[in-house]
């Protein structure tokens, strides 16, 4: 009498492919948030480094609503800037490590 295993070896497949799925899947969403994390990091340098500055040669002249502009910029910026400094994937390397 032999047995047919093909059923059991096909499960054990498809849950290391399911696994696989799904390590990637968490691996974008913890890349996603140290990138996020690298913008907040980032956006906190742009504050300090464009603080208002009482000259006329500002970025953002002092008007009505431009230290709302001025905080719109910082967050484009730094959302755009993230993921190249290397803060995000060092952060994400010892997150993944660690896991």
């Amino acid at each position: 009498m032999q047995i047919d295993n093909t059923l059991a070896l096909n499960s054990y497949n498809n849950i290391n492919v399911d696994q696989k799925i799904l390590d990637r899947k968490n691996d974008e969403l913890l890349k996603e948030q140290t990138d996020a994390f690298e913008a907040f990091m980032i956006k906190a340098v742009l504050d300090i480094a464009l603080k208002e500055q009482e000259d006329e040669k500002s970025l953002f002249p002092k008007e009505a609503g431009s230290d709302i502009y001025k905080s719109m910029y910082n967050d484009t910026m730094s959302r755009a800037l993230s993921g190249g400094f290397g803060f995000s994937e060092l952060l994400f390397n010892f997150l993944k490590r660690d896991s």
